[in-house]
């Protein structure tokens, strides 16, 4: 389990305001965290952290501080920061590619912007919009821009590693393992290293 009464004397002795430390894992709490982990000011991170604290410990993710700082330092780098809850757009080549992507189930024309990385976690196409959609009971297909809520980039963030059984390898000790079934390769290891490293250093 983790300590959180002991996460949050850390977080008092860093300057951050989240009040007393009392032992409940809050949004203040949270975005305190998480303002740790992106090197931030907390002010900003509240509303992703309302979601997180409410959201977060039915999905087992605050059972151990290894789920955490892996969930958390993966979702920093991804977001860059916290801070793009959607895709930067160019188009690039690669972006540009995305239309007419099968295996995204990008189908229709526009379908490759439309269904752009939105998220934590930063899902995109079609056909994970979908699928998250009817997992999480939310229009994500026809209306994907809720994604990119506060609420809706923690929860498909949860869903995505759930569904990924990332938990298992954050308590395995498998670091790299994450990074490979977050986005299929090696991309951004050593930020990702860096950050989750971070969140550890606070948790552990």
């Amino acid at each position: 389990m983790i300590d959180i009464t002991r996460l949050q004397k850390r977080l008092l002795a860093a300057g951050h305001d989240i009040g007393t430390a009392d032992g409940q894992m809050g949004t203040r709490t949270m975005a305190a965290l998480m303002a740790a982990v992106a090197g931030r000011p907390m002010a900003a991170l509240r509303p992703l952290a309302a979601a997180a604290a409410i959201h977060m410990p039915a999905a087992g993710l605050l059972e151990t501080p290894a789920r955490l700082a892996h969930f958390l330092g993966q979702a920093a780098h991804e977001s860059g920061g916290f801070r793009n809850l959607v895709e930067i757009w160019g188009p690039t080549p690669a972006q540009a590619g995305y239309d007419g992507r099968t295996d995204l189930g990008n189908v229709k024309p526009g379908d490759g912007f439309a269904y752009r990385g939105r998220g934590l976690f930063q899902i995109t196409g079609r056909a994970v919009y979908r699928a998250m959609g009817q997992a999480l009971l939310l229009p994500l297909e026809t209306e994907p821009g809720l994604a990119a809520t506060a609420e809706g980039a923690v929860r498909t963030a949860i869903a995505f590693w759930a569904a990924r059984h990332l938990s298992a390898l954050a308590d395995a000790g498998q670091d790299d393992a994450i990074t490979h079934r977050i986005n299929g390769g090696t991309n951004g290891l050593d930020s990702r290293r860096r950050l989750v490293a971070r969140a550890k250093g606070l948790l552990l």
